[in-house]
């Protein structure tokens, strides 16, 4: 009896995912808890594991496909086991394979994709810009190994489609002979440039043919789209202001140096940068509550527990694990937390709920070389603090003018609820403590 692969649970609120990438092919043996799909949410990449041994039979979602929770991804059915479903399967496709290249010779060539169909079907890149085009692979040739359409094949049919319609509406005038967005009189506008209403945002000139052979086209992953949508959430609700400080970072560099190898022995974990800030946060949004606050229709919510957010950039994009209860925590355990959060994320192996609950949020541009930024509010958060990159600048020390190792930080807040008063004395308080580290010993 076959065994059904549904999509999971995906956590609160997640009610479905895109068809990220299949690891096993139909008839392929799988093993119990072996990797089948993965499945991409608007928070995290999950993987699909095989609830059973058995062979995978044909995949019911396919890749780049939007499924819900719960809905069927394949089946897998009753094998004898790997080795013998392997030994199986492959006498059938050498019989398939093989009489493929001889009807391609007798055809003369003709038609390479039609015939390669079954064993070689289109890339994923081509068939994310076939969709679009609307062109069917069966009738675009394939240039890849067995006639196998490539990206540059599905590029080059989709310009061939878009060049024709506009060649034959318009006929033997040229573009010139009318403004763009402005039909002739007499003339039916052409398909590029319909005369209906449409918003200055959302305009597109279309793309000469030449240009359009050399564009890309991606769609958005499920976690990119969530990222545009609640920054631009964000920017439309928030009152956002930002307000900027700077702070020597030879304290805290000094003492890294001194007791970097003695920390690493002792916690088994690097001493870097973060955990200090983090510290130095807490100790803030204790003396500055509505930076740790947050509005819920005509109510302000001060919250008294502080559950840190720290962005990692991953390949998929921003992700921001939340440190709870992190005031609770030794700056070892904080780094030992972060450290994990950032492998872990990079690998797409952070779950959903690690990503919840955050109260006030940290990012560190300066890892990418950033000299100054205007963060943009984690929603519903009041308050954003934004790390840049250490340089050595002049400035004066007891009258002399001395190299220091300085950062610029950047504060972004809600200014509904945060005033400039508080948003500075914040600053200036994170500033005191990585100046001075022993105010954390003291909580001063």
């Amino acid at each position: 009896m076959a065994t059904e692969i549904r999509v999971p649970a995906l956590g609160e609120s997640v009610t479905e995912a895109i068809v990220g990438k299949w690891f096993k092919k139909p008839g392929d043996a799988v093993k119990v808890d072996e990797p089948l799909v993965e499945l991409e949410t608007d928070k995290v990449t999950v993987e699909v594991p095989a609830p059973t041994a058995g062979v995978l039979g044909d995949h019911a979602a396919k890749e780049g496909e939007t499924v819900a929770v719960g809905a069927l991804l394949g089946l897998i059915g009753e094998g004898a086991g790997a080795s013998a479903a392997e030994t199986k399967s492959e006498p059938k496709k050498e019989k398939k394979d093989k009489p493929a290249p001889a009807a391609a010779e007798s055809n003369g060539g003709a038609e390479p994709s039609r015939l390669a169909e079954g064993a070689a079907p289109p890339s994923p890149a081509a068939r994310k810009h076939l969709a679009e085009a609307g062109i069917d692979a069966a009738d675009v040739a394939g240039s890849g190994k067995r006639g196998q359409v490539l990206k540059e094949d599905a590029v080059k049919a989709a310009s061939a489609a878009a060049a024709a319609p506009s060649t034959s509406s318009q006929g033997d005038i040229k573009a010139s002979a009318a403004p763009a967005f402005q039909s002739s009189p007499g003339l039916a506008p052409s398909r590029a440039f319909a005369p209906m209403p449409v918003p200055a945002q959302n305009l597109r000139i279309p793309s000469t043919a030449n240009d359009a052979a050399r564009e890309e086209r991606v769609r958005m992953t499920r976690l990119r789209q969530t990222i545009a949508q609640r920054l631009k959430d964000a920017q439309n609700t928030a009152a956002m202001l930002t307000t900027f400080n700077d702070v020597d970072m030879g304290a805290v560099m000094e003492l890294r140096a001194r007791y970097k190898d003695l920390f690493e022995k002792r916690h088994g974990v690097k001493l870097g940068f973060m955990g200090f800030f983090v510290k130095a946060c807490l100790q803030a949004l204790k003396e500055i509550p509505a930076v740790n606050a947050e509005i819920d229709g005509d109510e302000i919510i001060y919250k008294n527990y502080y559950h840190i957010g720290v962005a990692v950039g991953t390949d998929r994009g921003l992700v921001v694990p939340v440190v709870r209860e992190a005031d609770r925590m030794s700056l070892a355990e904080i780094e030992a937390q972060i450290s994990d959060f950032g492998k872990r994320a990079r690998d797409g192996k952070l779950s959903i709920d690690e990503m919840q609950g955050g109260t006030f949020t940290i990012t560190n541009g300066g890892v990418y070389g950033s000299m100054m930024s205007t963060p943009i509010l984690n929603a519903p958060q009041s308050g954003i603090l934004g790390m840049h990159r250490i340089e050595e600048r002049a400035v004066v020390r007891d009258g002399q003018i001395v190299a220091r190792p300085m950062m610029y930080l950047a504060l972004s807040y809600d200014h509904r609820i945060v005033d400039g008063k508080e948003a500075v004395a914040f600053l200036v308080r994170v500033k005191e403590c990585l100046e001075d580290p022993q105010r954390f010993l003291l909580e001063l």
